[in-house]
């Protein structure tokens, strides 16, 4: 879906030009579909979900709106990119949730998978933690990873193989506020 920004929207995007992916009824319609396979997915046990920050949190809230079942919330902060738009391929883990693990279900909320470095390690850590299980749930995949990864239960959309701002997807911190994703163009 690509449409073209309003005087508005392009107000809110700095002047910088960018081209609409997703909108925002397209985002809450899989939101939407996302949060009840969730739910039935888990209908006993306890449930956390860990939005990974700082991206996925507008993701995160309007998907945990969506799970109609009793659940925990926290987070983990881990970074990859700093201010580039590619990857560096470290990953450090900034807040580490003090919530105990053991015997949780665990649904790790993400933007999005490229690499799946950073995704990667943080399932090695929690496995660690000896959970009962743990699932993925993110936004966008870019499917660039020649052996997905086995956790991966739901993807929102497949990514473009463009840089995507909006609906808490940054570049620099900037243009996470938009309610739509979009393609940061040079154009």
């Amino acid at each position: 879906m690509s449409s073209q920004l309003t005087p508005e929207m392009q107000r809110r995007c700095g002047g910088r030009p960018v081209q609409v992916v997703f909108d925002e009824a397209t985002i809450a319609k899989r939101v939407a579909e996302l949060g009840r396979e969730i739910t039935e997915a888990y209908p006993d046990g306890e449930l956390l979900v860990l939005g990974l920050l700082k991206g996925s949190f507008i993701f995160l809230s309007d998907l945990v709106r969506q799970i109609d079942r009793p659940l925990h919330l926290d987070f983990l902060v881990a970074s990859s990119y700093g201010t580039g738009m590619v990857s560096s391929g470290t990953v450090r883990l900034l807040y580490d949730p003090e919530t105990p693990l053991e015997g949780k279900h665990i649904v790790i909320v993400e933007d999005i998978i490229d690499s799946g470095r950073t995704m990667k390690h943080l399932l090695t850590l929690l496995k660690a933690r000896q959970p009962g299980s743990v699932a993925v749930c993110s936004l966008l995949d870019k499917q660039l990873l020649p052996t997905p990864i086995p956790e991966m239960r739901w993807v929102g959309f497949p990514a473009p193989p463009a840089f995507l701002v909006g609906y808490g997807l940054d570049h620099a911190e900037d243009y996470r506020h938009l309610p739509f994703i979009g393609d940061l163009t040079d154009g």
